[in-house]
């Protein structure tokens, strides 16, 4: 299959906390460990890598963050696969935020980055509905390391 558009997977949640907490939620790992990853070597910062891990699955992925506008976009690259992860947040009224992710940059045939792009979606639309459930209601609901429990083969 050839693409006459490289995919981007994208989605996006209302998040009914001020910007400034939903931002801090996402560079903070002592918040984001509640809804994403199980363990970080330290804060987003730009210019700094990190190390993110997922210990429920033995994964870890490299993080570079090579732009942060405080409250309103982090932009940053992973190495598994290497692809650009760009976070919007938008300042709603009601101490609100609208928080964006966009994921491009896939590689391989066409179908495998159709494959990447729509996992991808998938991946970030539970990380996005874990961060609504903590930050609004303290709930920590597990999506993420119950996505592919083991004795479930991924198909």
């Amino acid at each position: 299959m050839e693409l006459k558009q490289a995919p981007t997977a994208e989605t996006a949640m209302l998040i009914r906390r001020p910007v400034a907490e939903v931002f801090e939620a996402i560079v903070d790992p002592a918040v984001t460990t509640k809804f994403w990853f199980t363990h970080s070597s330290g804060r987003l910062d730009e210019g700094k890598p990190v190390e993110w891990e997922w210990r429920v699955y033995g994964v870890s992925t490299r993080v570079e963050v090579s732009e942060i506008v405080p409250r309103e976009k982090i932009v940053m690259r992973w190495n598994d696969p290497p692809t650009t992860v760009v976070w919007t947040f938008t300042d709603m009224t009601g101490d609100a935020t609208f928080l964006e992710v966009r994921n491009f940059g896939f590689v391989g045939s066409g179908d495998e980055q159709v494959k990447q792009a729509v996992d991808s979606t998938g991946g970030f639309s539970l990380v996005l509905a874990g961060a609504k459930a903590w930050l609004e209601q303290g709930l920590t609901l597990g999506l993420v390391g119950d996505r592919h429990p083991k004795g479930i083969s991924a198909g």
